[in-house]
């Protein structure tokens, strides 16, 4: 060190600024800490006031608990808390506040007043809790005035007040969203911004409060329970989508938390669903064993660690992807399990209705007791058939050209393949899954009322069945045939001339290889423990184009589950190899496309697209007029 340089101590001035700045940095950060110690009060009504964009005044009201004078006394000083009293109670944190440092940090930047229990106390860099003599009311009221005005090096960082008001109302909507039992409300500049009442539920706060505008019944809730884990996630359809994953919202123990792994969690659930790239609206609330997760690694508690987080990403990852084939059954695909004459679609369902039509099929079936307005939600149905489609003769239009017809033979393979495929029973587990089959399993059943009517526009087939006419895009039919086809036969693998090689850090993620080592066998991956934290990968996926690095990111830090890595290789595969718009099919090549895609347990293309979209004939004559 420079003799002109020495190293010294910080005045307590100083020092206690530079504190305060990791936990303030601006009045949304001031909101989020007062938020958390209302809530931890136990109140029941919470409202947060913003003059200024809160640089110039903040002022959160709580009907909680409240404080005793000896409690103000103490608030405000570095690192004191009534949350924790050694370090084990680390381990079992069940409060939002714990650490003492929002209190003594507001008061570093700002003029901080609290009214409570009788008593209000002052305290900043020039006033050090002066208590004085106040009136009575029911919990606290807490108000941090002139922020940075003694710090103006940090000050001028601070956004226009509009941009700060913005950004303390995103810190007020994510604490709402995880405590729908407590009314919240902020008021900006005098003006009430946002209203939400106690005891909503999930969903109706998550509306509320995210001002989406939008009927509750396009959002559902999904809920799971483990060991030491249980779930509940609100989740909109495939129509309500974003281009990027920000509102993708994660919540453990009611915190709002960075985890990309998990955001990556619900993308893969949701993966096929929601067209052309792009992600869900969800928020997932976790509720976790608080010895399996540390909260103590970031000032301001926006990120964690867990101890082992593979089992909560692949619960929630199977646990979207099983409630969007569901969605699917009951929109897409419902069409499909009408008849024509009945008024009653559920009859179309009945064991005693299938088992007298389904030719030549052996059929199981478990119907739960919930339904749904449309038709009965059917939660297993495994078919074994004894009859299959005929090879499908395709054939591409003569006037096609040339590199066109040179394509027939392979769309002709494919097909027979895919129609091949469909005569097997659904798989259990971890392989993908399929949607249910609902009746619709053989070529006797389907050309009951199905009726091909032709091709247009370069793009669709059309075809009718009960009384509903089905607009068929011919390149996402087939690239989810292809795609199907590939599923059903994923473990074709090559052998490694120089294996490759994934290094561990740790024993958490030895214990995660470990546990979907066989999964990773069934798609081709064949994996062995070296030990000293080495993996040997001997053999590789078919189709599997990607370097050493990739495998390991993609296990290791992305934590891509086994099925999701053969998703993309077979989506890629299947788009590429898919007829093109444009391609003119013959009609028996275009009929055949439109009995595959109305008989594909998913009708959605690998990239979310519908496979078809329908018109009923009322709605066609309401078109028209008729009645």
């Amino acid at each position: 060190m420079s003799k002109n340089n020495p190293i010294r101590s910080l005045s307590p001035e100083v020092a206690r600024k530079i504190a305060a700045g990791e936990v303030i940095d601006r009045p949304g950060a001031i909101i989020r800490e007062l938020m958390d110690n209302a809530i931890d009060s136990g109140a029941s009504k919470i409202t947060v006031e913003i003059y200024q964009g809160g640089i110039e005044k903040i002022r959160v009201v709580d009907n909680g608990n409240g404080m005793t004078k000896e409690d103000l006394e103490n608030c405000a000083r570095p690192h004191a808390t009534s949350k924790i009293s050694t370090e084990v109670d680390l381990l079992n944190l069940s409060t939002l506040g714990f650490r003492g440092e929002a209190l003594a940090s507001i008061a570093a930047v700002c003029r901080l007043s609290i009214i409570s229990g009788g008593y209000k106390m002052r305290a900043s860099i020039t006033e050090d809790h002066l208590i004085e003599p106040a009136s009575e009311l029911q919990g606290t009221i807490v108000q941090a005035e002139g922020l940075f005005e003694n710090f103006p090096a940090r000050r001028v960082f601070l956004k226009r007040p509009a941009s700060e008001g913005t950004i303390c109302k995103s810190v007020f909507i994510e604490k709402c969203l995880a405590y729908p039992q407590i009314a919240f409300r902020f008021v900006s500049d005098g003006q009430i911004k946002l209203n939400l009442p106690e005891n909503q539920t999930l969903i109706e706060r998550y509306i509320s409060a995210m001002e989406f505008g939008a009927n509750k019944n396009l959002f559902s809730l999904i809920h799971k329970e483990d060991t030491d884990w249980s779930f509940d996630i609100v989740i909109g359809e495939p129509g309500i989508n974003r281009p990027n994953k920000k509102d993708i919202l994660i919540f453990v123990n009611g915190r709002k938390i960075t985890e990309f792994s998990l955001q990556q969690a619900v993308e893969y659930g949701g993966q096929g669903y929601f067209p052309n790239g792009t992600f869900p609206v969800a928020s997932v609330f976790i509720k976790m064993n608080p010895s399996l997760v540390d909260f103590n690694i970031h000032p301001a508690k926006k990120e964690v660690r867990f101890k082992d987080i593979s089992s909560l990403h692949h619960g929630i990852s199977t646990a979207v992807k099983s409630h969007f084939i569901e969605y699917t059954n009951q929109t897409i695909k419902a069409p499909l399990y009408q008849k024509e004459t009945i008024s009653q679609p559920e009859e179309l369902f009945s064991p005693e209705s299938l088992a007298s039509k389904a030719l030549g099929i052996t059929t199981t079936v478990s119907i739960p007791s919930v339904s749904t307005p449309r038709f009965n939600g059917i939660s297993s149905y495994n078919i074994n058939h004894t009859s299959r489609f005929a090879e499908p003769a395709f054939k591409i239009s003569d006037s096609a050209p040339k590199s066109i017809n040179s394509n027939a033979q392979k769309i002709k393979d494919y097909m027979k393949k895919v129609i091949d495929s469909y005569t097997e029973s659904d798989n259990a587990g971890d392989t993908p899954q399929k949607s249910p089959d609902l009746g619709l399993s053989t070529q006797k059943q389907l050309a009951d009322n199905f009726k091909y009517i032709g091709c247009t526009l370069g793009t669709f087939i059309l075809a009718e069945q009960n009384n509903t006419l089905f607009l068929i895009d011919q390149h996402a039919a087939h690239e989810r045939m292809i795609f199907d086809s590939i599923l059903n036969d994923q473990s074709k693998c090559q052998t490694l001339l120089i294996p490759y090689v994934i290094e561990t850090k740790d024993e958490t993620e030895d214990k995660y290889l470990e546990s979907i080592k066989e999964n990773l066998k069934k798609i081709g991956f064949n994996c062995t423990n070296t030990g000293s934290g080495k993996w040997k990968v001997t053999t590789i996926q078919e189709r599997w184009k990607g370097s050493e690095n990739d495998l390991e990111h993609a296990l290791l830090d992305k934590k891509v589950a086994p099925q999701d890595i053969i998703y993309s290789i077979a989506a890629m595969t299947a788009c590429k190899a898919a007829v093109k718009d444009g391609y003119k099919l013959d009609d028996n090549a275009a009929e055949q496309i439109a009995k595959g895609a109305l008989l594909l347990n998913d009708p959605h293309c690998p990239h979310g697209r519908p496979v078809y979209t329908t018109i009923t004939r009322e709605e066609l004559f309401s078109l028209v007029k008729r009645t």
